[in-house]
């Protein structure tokens, strides 16, 4: 193989082709196995080269021959250059392989000696070029490498692409990369054109925001706030090379950018983007600048700040590729947001002063005005704090938190130390803007700046909340917060309301008390009321009102009654601690579906108009839980999918939407991705300590064995369910459903008893509690221990009833496991038209995962009669149910695959039962096991 020495590294970026780029490299890496070529295009800094060298790494590999040019804007004028790099170091390998004429051609032009041209030679030439390389064809697979084709000299272009269209049936692949603005830009079609026929051309596209910050966090820049990567990835378009330059010059600059500005600019992207900035005008520029400090510019808006000619100079930019052209569109948008972003940083402080200066009274609308009015103001100014502090209200109330928070940044920059409010204070009413906006990062980094200065005891405690709220379901890494702000609270009770309240969340995520945490609600709930603060007492109540729920305590209703009462604070009622969320919780768990619906419907309606992020991705997941429990799987893959990418997106609720999503992906989508997701869910929860989260997100894994056909799996995560919930002081078994499904994993692992003992302990809670669907599921799987032990009669007419009371109450997936499990029951000569019937339900219910298993039970051989209590021999009467029953498939001569099919288990538990078969009977082996069937047929 022969590789041109400065190509041979390996692809040290390596890491970051899988973000965001999974889709396409599987279609490249299809067509480049396939024996295709591929093209890959898209914009500047998009990642084609980073792309280009790990694709020919990976199936260089397979080549017998690699080819390799990169061109450069400098040499493209250079005649035969890309040729020579191609064809140099094997042009003395096919030389004495081509007719003299062609050798003669080639070697004059990649030599250099003679005066060898396409106009002249233009025939010999390209006949030589497409005679190399079937020749080195001849001996082996060639991959032709091809960086930045835009700037291959003409010469070579023209050969390569001569000799691309003739190579069809030659082991000759092409790998390539151009520069395109877009998908229809001529540059795109004329590399296309000169490829071999049948090549997959693919474009790489922006990153997302989540894409970036991965990218960022990759390469050494993930301390930074997820606002400033927000803003980064708005910057940079997505585009990961100025993502990263960006990055790279944030984490450099001592100071970060002042709220409402915009990121500095490294010079490396100055220089990119700007560099035909000086074909402008004076005029023109400075009408750009103005542009370039508004939110939304519109040649109106240009106008009224003092740009005259507005429109004739946008026009001028727009011809130089700085501005997008849309005629029927009127804002003034510039060609990529890094043009924007780089044109201000250039500007002198006073030009940028003087532009926000004159749009502070051009704009329209008083969020806009206040925002150019502090950016054009230095120093403190009570009048532009307060109109400031107006702006971030109206921008509250508009569900712009995000805003909000900028401008209260704004406010307090400019508010005098002796101001009332005073600094911090308004400080702190932007960091509670941003924790409502789901930019925790920022929030506690104001909260930590309020506290190095803050000596009012009322801004200390809200600073220490603020820290205690950022640190989600991590709050075991700020244990030590708490008697500091105890302290600070002194005996103000509403002070210790607060820190009281958050005392009960770290009982219940850090200790895994439930009846702790209840007793500090209900203690935080008692000194707000006591102190009038009505807006912590409500959600003191909520609190209270959830825990009881899922202890299964008697007073939750009374508690719920409680929390409802007016009067109401509106910021509480949407809250996802808040009363709402806890009603929700009820219904859900007291089979009111249909109520629960329109509930959590109306919740997130409510909290997106109000820019809550965690309150939306809180009522996501319910709503997407609610929507499973009622069967309606494809929708709610939509929504638990929907709130993961936003919990990814802000890091808030990352694990429990992983767990929530694994549940419907095990339903409605990819079983192997609601594995990856429900492990990734255990881990978190195990990380942060967090008790209450993992015994859900175990519930989960335990659900997506099941469903996989790892019943022995589904066990061991369901087993540790059982015992944190035993430890945590949880009996409502509507809380995570698992019951039914250890019940059913239990029977197939040939553990009966067990399964009964944990129907029976369930059966108890739930009827105390009056949860009829927990108990149809609970009846659903005591048939299958019936079945189990023998007793097929009483179990059909036990899954035919569960089928029929699960259906009443509206839960379409368990009703159609009920009528699974009855159809596998009857088998299928007289079942047949019972697995239609599983099917169909399955099929309403969009539960592909399921639907799969019922089209498998019925690809299966038929099982022949298993031999009854009566026909086994003495030495069985020791084993359970289902051991009996692989032991007797075992003398009949079936393979643990037949077993596995006929008993419609998975071959790890045939053969996690045959374990136990040999312990038992004290034998070693299957032969063993045959022996005893022979001797049975002796007698």
């Amino acid at each position: 193989m022969t590789v041109r020495r400065d190509f041979q590294e390996s692809a040290r970026c390596r890491p970051d082709l899988v973000i965001g780029r999974e889709e396409l490299f599987a279609g490249a890496r299809g067509q480049l196995a396939s024996g295709g070529s591929v093209l890959l295009h898209g914009p500047a800094g998009i990642g084609k080269s980073t792309a280009l060298r790990a694709l020919a790494e990976e199936y260089g590999a397979t080549a017998r021959t690699v080819l390799r040019c990169s061109a450069t804007e400098s040499e493209s004028h250079l005649p035969f250059l890309a040729l020579a790099d191609l064809l140099g170091l094997v042009l003395d390998e096919v030389s004495p392989r081509l007719p003299a004429a062609q050798r003669t051609a080639l070697e004059s032009a990649l030599t250099g000696r003679g005066e060898s041209s396409l106009q002249r030679d233009g025939l010999a030439l390209r006949l030589a070029v497409l005679s190399a390389l079937r020749a080195l064809a001849a001996d082996g697979p060639v991959l032709v490498v091809a960086d930045d084709l835009q700037w291959l000299d003409p010469a070579s272009a023209e050969l390569l692409g001569f000799a691309a269209r003739r190579l069809e049936g030659t082991p000759v692949q092409l790998l390539c990369a151009v520069r395109t603005q877009g998908q229809e830009s001529q540059e795109y079609d004329r590399q296309l054109r000169a490829c071999p026929p049948g090549t997959l051309a693919v474009r790489l596209g922006p990153l997302t925001r989540a894409q970036v910050a991965q990218l960022l966090d990759h390469r050494g820049h993930g301390c930074l706030p997820r606002s400033t990567v927000r803003e980064i990835h708005r910057t940079s378009g997505g585009n990961p090379l100025f993502a990263l330059e960006l990055g790279r010059a944030l984490a450099d600059s001592p100071t970060p950018p002042r709220p409402g500005e915009p990121l500095p600019v490294p010079t490396s992207l100055r220089a990119l983007v700007l560099s035909r900035l000086d074909m402008l005008s004076v005029e023109a520029r400075r009408t750009l600048l103005v542009a370039s400090a508004g939110a939304r510019p519109t040649p109106a808006l240009l106008r009224a700040a003092g740009r005259e000619n507005a429109e004739a100079e946008c026009a001028q930019a727009a011809e130089l590729g700085l501005l997008a052209t849309e005629p029927d569109a009127p804002a003034v948008r510039f060609a990529h947001p890094l043009i924007s972003a780089a044109l201000y940083a250039e500007a002198p402080a006073h030009e940028r002063r003087a532009a926000h200066a004159a749009l502070s009274t051009a704009a329209s609308d008083p969020i806009e005005r206040a925002r150019h009015l502090a950016l054009a103001t230095t120093g403190t100014d009570p009048e532009v704090a307060a109109r400031l502090a107006e702006a971030a209200a109206l921008a509250r109330d508009r569900g712009a938190p995000s805003v909000a928070a900028q401008l209260g940044l704004l406010a307090a920059r400019h508010t005098p130390a002796d101001g009332s409010p005073g600094p911090e204070e308004r400080r702190l009413a932007a960091a509670e803007d941003a924790i409502t906006a789901g930019e925790v990062d920022l929030a506690r980094d104001i909260a930590r700046e309020v506290l190095t200065r803050a000596s009012v005891p009322a801004d200390r405690v809200r600073a220490w909340i603020i820290v205690i709220d950022t640190a989600g379901h991590t709050m075991a890494e700020v244990d030590a917060v708490f008697p500091q702000a105890l302290a600070d609270a002194g005996d103000d009770p509403r002070l210790l309301a607060l820190v009281h309240y958050q005392l009960a969340w770290r009982a219940l995520i850090v200790e895994g008390d439930f009846t702790e945490a209840r007793q500090a609600a209900a203690h935080a709930a008692e000194l707000a009321a006591r102190g009038q603060d009505r807006r912590t007492e409500l959600l003191a109540l909520a609190f209270q009102a959830q825990t009881e729920t899922l202890m299964g305590h008697p007073g939750a209703p009374r508690t719920i009654k409680r929390a409802l009462r007016e009067p109401q604070d509106p910021r509480v009622a949407c809250h996802h601690n808040g009363a709402g969320s806890a009603r929700f919780r009820w219904l859900v768990m007291g089979d009111q579906l249909a109520e629960a619906r329109t509930t959590a419907t109306a919740l997130l309606r409510e909290v997106r108009r109000r820019g809550s992020v965690e309150s939306e991705v809180h009522f996501l997941r319910g709503l997407a839980e609610t929507e499973l429990r009622a069967g309606h799987c494809g929708r709610a893959l939509d929504l638990a999918r929907d709130s993961l990418r936003l919990a990814r997106d802000s890091g808030i609720g990352e694990t429990a939407s992983a767990m929530l999503t694994s549940l419907a992906e095990a339903s409605g989508g990819d079983v192997d991705r609601a594995l990856a997701l429900a492990r990734e869910a255990v881990r978190h929860a195990e990380e942060d300590g967090d008790q209450m989260y993992l015994s859900r997100a175990l519930g989960a894994l335990g659900y997506a064995q099941l469903v996989a056909g790892d019943p022995a799996g589904t066990v061991r995560s369901l087993r540790r369910v059982r015992s944190l919930e035993l430890g945590l002081g949880i009996t409502d078994p509507a809380r995570g459903r698992w019951q039914g499904d250890l019940a059913e994993a239990l029977v197939r692992t040939g553990e009966a008893a067990e399964a009964q003992d944990v129907i029976d302990v369930s059966r108890e809670h739930a009827l105390r509690l009056g949860r009829e669907s927990v108990l149809a599921v609970l009846d659903r799987s005591e048939a299958l221990v019936r079945a189990a032990r023998g007793d097929r009669e009483a179990a059909v007419a036990q899954l035919t009833s569960a089928q029929d009371r699960l259906g009443k109450l509206g839960y379409g997936l368990e009703e159609a496991r009920a009528a699974f499990a009855l159809a596998r029951l009857r088998g299928r000569g007289p079942g047949a038209a019972a697995f239609d019937e599983a099917a169909r339900l399955f099929r309403r219910c969009r539960a592909l995962p399921w639907l799969r298993q019922v089209e498998d039970a019925l690809a299966a051989p038929e099982p022949e009669p298993v031999p009854g209590r009566a026909e086994a021999p003495a030495a069985l009467e020791v084993l359970a149910a289902m051991e009996r029953q692989v032991a007797a498939l075992v003398m009949e001569g079936a393979t643990n695959r037949e077993i596995a099919a006929r008993l419609f288990i998975s071959v790890k538990t045939v053969e996690a039962t045959l374990t136990r078969v040999y312990r038992k009977l004290g034998i070693r082996s299957r032969v063993d096991i045959v022996r005893l069937a022979a001797a049975r047929r002796a007698r």
